[in-house]
């Protein structure tokens, strides 16, 4: 009747489930200054004008604003955040997601839907190309057929549309 043998049936498992949110800013909240999340996950459902500096995952929700300037591993974005954005790793900008500003990432993700608007760079690029040859100058633009006119519009994981 009771069966203490565990090799007969393997226990079943969860797959690898997201962090559990230690710090949340709730809807309907605004945060005006300096958040400082230390290495555990921070979820934004309110609004933040300042800076958020994290050594873990910062996610801001649909209804999350964030204005100001965000230093973290790894970014989520399924709101809307405006300004200056240093991420070590991973940004992830999902469907319902804006991200307007200067953004340095380590890589980026943007879902259809998503979108970045502003300068982005990867990690150490600038300093890399600088270490390789510090002497030279950054190339003309040249007109050629595979060269975009105008400005880009990211469009998900399908590429970039141009717009004449």
């Amino acid at each position: 009747m009771f069966n203490n043998n565990t090799s007969a049936t393997p226990a079943k498992t969860k797959g690898p489930a997201s962090q559990a949110v230690h710090t949340l800013l709730g809807k309907g909240t605004l945060w005006k200054g300096e958040v400082h999340a230390g290495p555990n996950p921070l979820r934004i459902e309110g609004t933040v004008e300042g800076t958020i500096q994290s050594e873990g995952e910062v996610t801001v929700a649909p209804t999350g604003v964030v204005n100001g300037t965000i230093h973290a591993k790894h970014l989520i974005v399924t709101g809307r955040i405006e300004g200056v954005f240093k991420v070590a790793e991973c940004l992830e900008i999902h469907g319902t997601g804006w991200v307007e500003g200067e953004v340095e990432v380590g890589s980026l993700v943007v879902d259809e839907g998503g979108t970045l608007q502003g300068t982005c760079t990867r990690k150490g690029a600038k300093e890399k190309a600088d270490k390789e040859n510090p002497s030279a100058a950054p190339a003309p633009h040249r007109r050629d057929d595979r060269t975009a006119t105008g400005p880009a519009e990211f469009a998900g994981n399908r590429g970039v549309d141009r717009k004449p």
